[in-house]
């Protein structure tokens, strides 16, 4: 019988084949993670009976993990024989709310302005990708190689004008070729151009997409005076629905107000979702001024009072 066994060498997984009666022709292949993810080298081992022991506990060197290679050698160690209970517990499911809290904090290093701390939530971000892809090579599917490099084929495809001699007069033209090359990799037209926004976006965010690929296709009004005459005619119809007193209505016609003023924003080049998310941090700021500075509780307060307090908090933390 020959026998295989695992050991971790700089932390490659290194498989030792060691040929019945004959120690003089062992093997030793280098194999960057665990071999079980790599089913084309297993299956040239198919004639062989080979028994795979597990790795012995890592044990403390010197050796040091670099780039993005290191991170993905980490993830395998985490997921693999002898890592993290916790992240071997996880599934794709499992991960979603952690791939959007993740999204969240980067979206929020980047408002503060703080490079570092960027650059420290780009790398909480970067692990979630890293633990979805590794975990499907561990099942022997596909792993981080083959996200990036269907990622650096799609980007080349795309930019023709950076990769081919294709020529583009400015960022919309560039927008434009993107969405016919899409298409022409879907098999031609989609059956409708609001295909691809995903319905679990924000609803804010989700409104603003929806909106620019209308806007693309033609679906359009002539100016922005045109968009706030829009803007007038929903109001009266959401204060016409307020009055009727129907709640379906109400809720209906918000909708159709809030999606008109995400439409103002397009016309002013304003992205609505980064808006209202650095108003609510200057109202929360504001607010929690005047929490500090009062000089009894807040409900206590008259309108006079709320005002002053309010200009002064203002005039404070701006």
């Amino acid at each position: 019988m020959a026998y295989g066994r695992m050991e971790i060498y700089d932390w490659l997984e290194v498989l030792v084949l060691v040929e019945p009666f004959a120690p003089e022709a062992a093997q030793v292949v280098a194999v960057p993670g665990n071999p079980v993810q790599h089913p084309g080298l297993l299956q040239t081992l198919a004639d062989r009976t080979v028994t795979l022991m597990p790795a012995p506990p890592y044990a403390e060197t010197s050796e040091t993990f670099v780039g993005l290679a290191g991170a993905v050698r980490v993830v395998d160690r985490l997921l693999g024989p002898g890592g993290c209970p916790w992240d071997q517990a996880q599934t794709h499911e499992s991960l979603k709310r952690h791939l959007v809290e993740e999204t969240y904090e980067v979206v929020e290093a980047i408002d503060s302005g703080d490079l570092e701390k960027l650059r420290e939530e780009l790398g909480d971000l970067l692990l979630q990708p890293l633990l979805h892809a590794q975990m499907e090579a561990l099942a022997g599917s596909w792993g981080s190689d083959e996200v990036a490099q269907g990622l650096i084929d799609k980007l080349v495809r795309r930019h023709p004008h950076v990769f081919g001699d294709a020529s583009v007069a400015d960022a919309d033209e560039v927008l434009k070729n993107w969405d016919r090359i899409k298409q022409s990799e879907k098999g031609g037209e989609p059956r409708s151009i609001l295909e691809g926004v995903p319905k679990s976006l924000p609803a804010l965010l989700r409104a603003f997409e929806v909106s620019k690929r209308a806007a693309r296709v033609g679906f359009e009004w002539p100016d922005i005076e045109a968009v706030f005459a829009k803007l007038r005619e929903e109001e009266a119809e959401f204060l016409e629905a307020l009055a009727g007193g129907d709640p379906s209505r109400i809720e209906a016609e918000m909708g159709d107000l809030l999606f008109t003023l995400v439409n103002v924003a397009r016309w002013a080049r304003v992205e609505p979702e980064d808006a209202l998310r650095r108003m609510l941090d200057r109202f929360t700021d504001r607010f929690q001024a005047m929490e500090a500075t009062a000089d009894r509780p807040l409900r206590d307060l008259t309108a006079a009072e709320w005002d002053a307090l309010w200009e002064r908090s203002k005039a404070s933390v701006g």
